[in-house]
């Protein structure tokens, strides 16, 4: 089989939080005032993404894994993984701010929901002036502390606050409690999971009236309650090179950021590679195929793939690797 580079549809989510730009700049077609997601490459169980270029346009992406396992993931990945696909792909905007949450780790998930933790990474897209994230404490907290801040309405002011700016990469782990904050439009790349637990929501109702769900019980042994100043990423920002930004077991991003055409050898990879295109535009082409991506678009390169061009005149990508 040729796997050429691959684009699948965007699965459009509503949320309380959500906004336009995800239609405004990405051109998602979208008719909704709260698209919170687009979830660009996703092999969630009701929610897999459909191809939408080629030959292969109207096939589903576990269908794809299901028969071409090593040629579409890598033998690693298939070592590791089976035919889960372990990544899930997203362009976030948060027109209000999200709910304070957090994600469980492996072990945990695993023992609850039979599902994988989420460890999770943003990469900045667009802030409006004085957007902020919530990432960890402002401090060393007690379990004690933190459930006394949920009965008293005083949790937030446990919280650390950090204003962000395009550009910046986040890595948010299991146990550390968060929140995207409004005016924040972001790349996300996280560990192949849905779960999470929300602790507090501001007593927002949903368009019914209701209250949403709180996890309180399902997060106290999820949380890390250390203030650790671990979230923010450092990264080289060389062009026309792969600059490293995380490295962790469950998926590695480098960002490439072109002002001419680019080559790379992934005969010894061993893994797929995913393409997220956030700013300018590009054709990217393996020996079987090419695709167009422009800012707000994705592509999957399968593993089979030998050497990956990128044709450019000026274009910044997020890699995933595993």
């Amino acid at each position: 089989m040729n796997l050429y580079p691959l684009k699948f549809k965007p699965i459009l989510k509503e949320r309380l939080w959500g906004g336009t730009k995800l239609k405004d700049l990405f051109g998602k077609p979208s008719t909704s005032e709260i698209t919170g997601e687009s979830w660009e490459l996703s092999a969630v169980t009701g929610d897999v993404s459909i191809v939408s270029n080629g030959e292969l346009e109207g096939t589903f992406l576990q269908d794809l894994i299901d028969k071409y396992p090593v040629e579409l993931l890598g033998k690693s990945v298939v070592d590791r993984f089976g035919t889960e696909f372990p990544i899930l792909i997203k362009f976030i905007d948060a027109k209000q701010d999200l709910s304070i949450q957090v994600h469980p780790n492996d072990a945990l998930a695993k023992e609850r929901h039979n599902s994988f933790g989420k460890t999770e990474m943003w990469y900045i897209m667009d802030a409006d002036p004085g957007a902020q994230l919530v990432v960890g404490f402002n401090r060393d907290v007690s379990k004690t502390e933190y459930w006394q801040s949920l009965q008293n309405d005083t949790l937030l002011e446990l919280l650390h606050y950090e204003k962000v700016h395009e550009g910046d990469t986040f890595f948010i782990n299991t146990g550390k409690i968060h929140a995207i904050g409004a005016g924040v439009l972001l790349a996300e790349i996280q560990q192949t999971s849905d779960i999470t637990y929300r602790v507090f929501d501001f007593n927002r109702k949903d368009k019914e009236g209701n209250l949403r769900e709180l996890h309180t019980e399902l997060a106290l042994d999820a949380i890390d309650y250390k203030k650790k100043d671990d979230f923010k990423v450092a990264y080289s920002k060389e062009m026309n090179s792969l600059n490293t930004m995380v490295d962790c077991p469950y998926f590695k991003t480098n960002i490439l950021e072109l002002d001419k055409n680019f080559s790379i050898d992934t005969n010894n990879r061993d893994s797929f590679t995913i393409y997220m295109c956030v700013d300018g535009r590009a054709l990217i082409e393996n020996e079987f195929g090419k695709v167009s991506i422009q800012k707000g678009e994705t592509t999957l390169i399968p593993a089979m793939s030998q050497i990956i061009s990128i044709n450019t005149e000026g274009a910044k990508l997020l890699e995933v690797t595993i």
